[in-house]
């Protein structure tokens, strides 16, 4: 364990720790609900479109409500790190769940009869997310990194990874709308799906900060260094020994 990290979240007063705990259950909660609006949009216009790339995405955002909705179950608790490493594992579960449909979908539609028909819809929902998810991702990181929790961190990865899917299918969708090339949204499926797996194996080994460009915010060290952010656990901080750290006699 990093003695550095581990001093780093037991200077957290208890009401410093109340706060950001707040403040993660609000960040949460908005990704909740912008994430439910865009996967009713999303699913919506991929099943209209025969878009295998837009309903992908679209189940992406369940997952990160399922994301949101586990990190308001962890800070419900009186005491949040004690539900630290069962809100990683429901996160690596969904992951997988994600990806194994999403491949599955995508090798269907790349070998099957009919291509996808343009989806202005799609792109404009592209678009916004390529806006506002860096945002609420970048505010997530930080609130975790604070609270040393990976778990909040994972919800920022996943936050973060749907600005990667948005990028990759804006690039789907452009193609099948500009050029016909067909083949681009399944393709892009298969992106979203080998991502989804990647973040999974993270979550579950507990490895929250460990995504790209985790270590490019705030000048802090990536995962290969013992930065505060991958400290194994909160607990120390709640510790009697911490205790004696954050109220000093």
């Amino acid at each position: 364990m990093s003695v550095t990290g581990t001093h780093a979240h037991a200077t957290l007063s208890p009401a410093e720790r109340t706060r950001l705990g707040r403040r993660a259950r609000l960040l949460a909660g908005a990704s909740v609900t912008y994430n439910v609006v865009e996967a009713v949009v999303a699913v919506t216009a991929g099943i209209v479109a025969g878009s295998v790339a837009l309903v992908g995405f679209g189940l992406d955002s369940v997952v990160e409500v399922s994301s949101g909705l586990i990190i308001l179950w962890q800070f419900r608790h009186r005491l949040p790190e004690s539900r630290e490493q069962q809100a990683l594992r429901l996160m690596a579960f969904s992951f997988f769940a994600l990806a194994s449909y999403v491949t599955v979908d995508s090798v269907r539609a790349l070998f099957g009869s009919g291509e996808p028909a343009p989806s202005p819809v799609g792109i404009g929902l592209a678009i916004a997310s390529l806006m506002i998810m860096p945002v609420l991702s970048w505010a997530q990181r930080r609130t975790g990194r604070a609270l040393g929790s990976n778990a909040v961190v994972a919800d920022s990865t996943q936050t973060l990874l749907c600005t990667y899917l948005s990028a990759v299918l804006l690039l789907g969708l452009v193609l099948n709308a500009t050029l016909g090339w067909g083949w681009a949204d399944p393709v892009a499926g298969l992106v979203i799906a080998a991502v989804a797996v990647r973040e999974g194996v993270q979550a579950w080994k507990g490895k929250g900060c460990c995504s790209p460009g985790a270590g490019a915010h705030d000048g802090e060290d990536d995962c290969g260094r013992a930065d505060a952010c991958c400290a194994p656990s909160m607990t120390a901080a709640a510790s009697p020994d911490s205790q004696v750290t954050q109220h000093p006699s």
